[in-house]
């Protein structure tokens, strides 16, 4: 096996998130899933944005998010995802080439346009996401660059993208072309509304033991697993992968890997401005300790500590040097 040259490479989705603040009453006016994630068309995208308020626009995608997070933390990172040839598919690639991510996945020349999600941030900090997938649901299987999949000590897929039917058979030849080199897949579910739809899938590849990191979030994993009691939860997947890492929101986070146990609290934050991208900078957080082989309890005072971070601004990526954050919380 040669020495990788990336840390993590990631396939996911490549939107551009559309970020205003709201009252609760707009939230219900629209009929929206308060603090979940819904799919919408192109019209829907419309109708919504003409709804907003003063918005911020910031590249997002939840394994962009946590590319970027991984980037600010040293590790050296690729991404594979679907824009179209058009302003937000030039916004999308300036950014995520600014942090340092290799990234050379063709833009679509064809209709759709890029894809955005349009976020909803009440006063307290919650997100309610509707996402149009736009050019990202075409993501082919002919854009996997198998030596770029293999160049990569760890495989990171995110679930949104397993949804449609083309990026899912591109995830798929990803997973071969990583199993075959003998590198690491990690996986997160995403969204309960996923799993609803392929859980299948998921429980299946973790059953064969094709994943190796799984994250999830305790109603993530109450879904999957069918088991409400998050302790339950973990007791039925732990066993069955090599790393399992579960978050409890200002609860903390748990991880189970290979028999050993830790747990940690949130970090502490002087104020909830945006959750938008909690979850991917907790994975980004984590991934940055895994890849340096540091211990368990580190990756995820890691991953809290990356998560406050992001929840402390608006919009989804790290807006400090983390790694001196880092050196600061832990030393």
């Amino acid at each position: 096996m040669t020495d990788p040259k990336f840390d993590v490479v990631a396939i996911g989705n490549a939107i551009v998130d559309i970020l205003a603040p709201c009252e609760n009453e707009t939230i219900e006016q629209l009929g929206l899933a308060r603090g979940g994630m819904s799919l919408v068309d192109a019209g829907g995208a419309d109708k919504l944005y003409e709804a907003m308020g003063p918005a911020t626009e910031k590249s997002g995608g939840s394994a962009a998010n946590t590319l970027a997070g991984l980037a600010s933390l040293g590790t050296k990172c690729a991404f594979i995802g679907q824009v179209a040839d058009d302003q937000f598919g030039q916004v999308f690639a300036h950014d995520i080439r600014s942090a340092g991510i290799a990234f050379d996945t063709p833009a679509r020349e064809e209709e759709p346009p890029t894809g955005r999600c349009l976020i909803f941030v009440t006063p307290d900090g919650e997100r309610t996401m509707n996402t149009f997938l736009g050019a990202g649901q075409f993501l082919p299987a002919a854009a996997i660059d198998e030596k770029l999949i293999a160049d990569g000590a760890i495989l990171y897929l995110e679930g949104y993208l397993w949804d449609p039917e083309e990026p899912r058979k591109a995830m798929r030849r990803a997973i071969d072309v990583a199993r075959s080199a003998g590198r690491k897949i990690a996986f997160t579910a995403s969204e309960s509304f996923v799993i609803d739809r392929h859980g299948d899938d998921f429980r299946s590849m973790i059953e064969d033991g094709v994943i190796d990191i799984l994250f999830v979030n305790e109603s993530e994993l109450a879904t999957l697993t069918g088991k409400d009691d998050f302790e339950d939860g973990l007791a039925a997947l732990s066993g069955k992968l090599p790393v399992l890492v579960a978050t409890k929101g200002e609860h903390g986070a748990v991880a189970i890997a290979n028999g050993e146990r830790a747990e940690v609290a949130a970090e502490p934050v002087a104020k909830v401005v945006d959750t938008t991208g909690a979850g991917d900078q907790f994975a980004a957080g984590f991934l940055s300790g895994h890849a340096k082989g540091l211990p368990l309890e580190t990756c995820l005072k890691r991953g809290a500590v990356a998560a406050a971070e992001v929840i402390s601004h608006i919009g989804p990526r790290p807006e400090v040097d983390m790694q001196a954050l880092m050196d600061e919380k832990l030393g």
